[in-house]
């Protein structure tokens, strides 16, 4: 191959920016920038914070109807107060998802690290 054919060598690629009203080191302070509010939604959307939050809502509200039950509910589960047994399941459930994000959250951004001709720069 050439030189030619290397991108960051070509004239008309370290021009390309500057003809926009771009310099280098905005483009990469706006995209810091993107990339840190992308990774601060990733953990907000965390899955394990939602499934977590939603079995633990619904096994409150499981668990209540189960105390709530009358003996007709019960009998007719074969003796067995299913919403009860099933809303502590639920709950459980969530709190162990709950448990598991706070105790291995979501990895933090690696530290911006900049290159020596970058530093001297600024």
């Amino acid at each position: 191959m050439t030189e030619n054919s290397d991108h960051s060598e070509h004239p008309d690629h370290l021009d390309h920016s500057a003809r926009h009203g771009y310099s280098e080191q905005d483009l990469q302070r706006e995209f810091a920038e993107l990339e840190g509010k992308s990774e601060t939604a990733a953990r907000l959307f965390d899955i394990r914070r939602i499934i977590g939050g939603l079995f633990v809502l619904y096994g409150v509200i499981v668990t209540i109807v189960g105390l709530t039950d009358d003996d007709a509910a019960i009998e007719k589960a074969e003796g067995i107060n299913i919403n009860l047994w099933t809303g502590l399941g639920m709950l459980l459930l969530g709190l162990f998802f709950l448990g598991w994000l706070k105790l291995r959250p979501t990895a933090p951004p690696p530290p911006d690290v900049q290159e020596p001709s970058d530093v001297q720069k600024q």
